[in-house]
């Protein structure tokens, strides 16, 4: 049997996938934080219903299985009565889950520098004290001692807390977010990327092209998608409706653990680290990204040089 690693933190579990039962095609959607998973689910619900009315909301159709917030009883009792193709969240490594020819496994790149600025939007909109007290009534807080630690920290500048996230010296997995467990995550797919069913998507590519990156996916996962259909869908996933609709789409909506749902589609743009960072950062940051990956891989990740 394939040893699976092991990623915990206060977050999630992946050793809650642990005898998950899966079913042929499946698809599990695992992308580093703030890099479009979000997105990426409600294409697949897009392309799988065909239509953006859901009879549920988005986190209860494509459940985030390894997050502590719900017990896991419950999350795979939903799953197993579920009769449509299933999408399932995570965002653990391609080496911390059970791999399943069956399965397709879709992963997301995003430039990191957006991803920092992102997720300390992410964080400032949180509402902590709902957050853990899901977490302990899901799985109890005290099973967790020796993974809490403090929340993110709040406040300081945009480039304090750019350079905490890149410079975060936790190994992958001990991390909620930062540099390395991004880079680290997306390598997991990176050395896998000539399976067949592996996925790797680029959130550039998605704001240059939503179309042509869902009829991409489409092909990627034996969906037959109607051309005439497609506009609609691709402006369903457009980040202004799903901004418009996100007490249906965002992220926990059901659980209620953000200040404010809207605010979850903070920018959704590229680039926003364009004016925070000069030359000198610039060369800081690469040296960085140099320590922790293959240059191919970095040129995927950042679609081209670091500039």
């Amino acid at each position: 049997m394939e040893t699976l690693k092991r990623y915990r933190t206060l977050v999630a579990d992946s050793a809650r996938w642990e005898g998950f039962e899966f079913r042929d095609g499946d698809i599990i959607i695992s992308t580093p934080p703030k890099c479009g998973t979000t997105w990426t689910q409600m294409i697949c619900a897009l392309l799988i219903f065909g239509t953006p009315d859901f009879d549920r909301s988005l986190d209860l159709i494509s459940p985030w299985l390894d997050m502590n917030t719900r017990p896991l009883d419950s999350v795979v009792a939903d799953l197993e009565a579920q009769t449509h193709r299933r999408f399932i969240k995570s965002h653990t490594p391609l080496d911390g889950l059970p791999f399943d020819d069956r399965v397709t496994y879709v992963t997301v790149g995003r430039d990191p520098r957006d991803v920092a600025m992102s997720m300390a939007h992410h964080f400032d909109n949180m509402n902590f004290e709902s957050f853990f007290s899901l977490i302990d009534k899901a799985v109890g807080l005290e099973t967790l001692s020796d993974v809490i630690g403090d929340p993110p920290a709040a406040g300081g500048t945009e480039r304090d807390r750019f350079w905490q996230w890149v410079d975060d010296v936790n190994k992958p997995g001990q991390s909620v977010s930062g540099l390395a467990s991004t880079l680290h995550h997306l390598k997991t797919f990176w050395d896998a990327r000539d399976k067949t069913n592996v996925v790797m998507l680029h959130y550039g590519d998605m704001k240059a092209d939503l179309p042509g990156q869902m009829r991409k996916l489409a092909s990627r996962l034996g969906i037959d998608l109607d051309d005439a259909a497609l506009p609609a869908l691709a402006e369903a996933a457009s980040f202004d409706q799903m901004r418009e609709s996100a007490a249906r789409v965002a992220p926990n909506t059901t659980e209620l653990i953000w200040q404010d749902a809207q605010s979850f589609f903070h920018k959704g743009t590229t680039g926003q680290w364009r004016d925070l960072l000069g030359d000198d950062d610039l060369q800081r940051y690469a040296k960085r990204v140099a320590e922790l990956i293959p240059g191919d891989l970095s040129d995927w990740a950042h679609q081209g040089p670091i500039v």
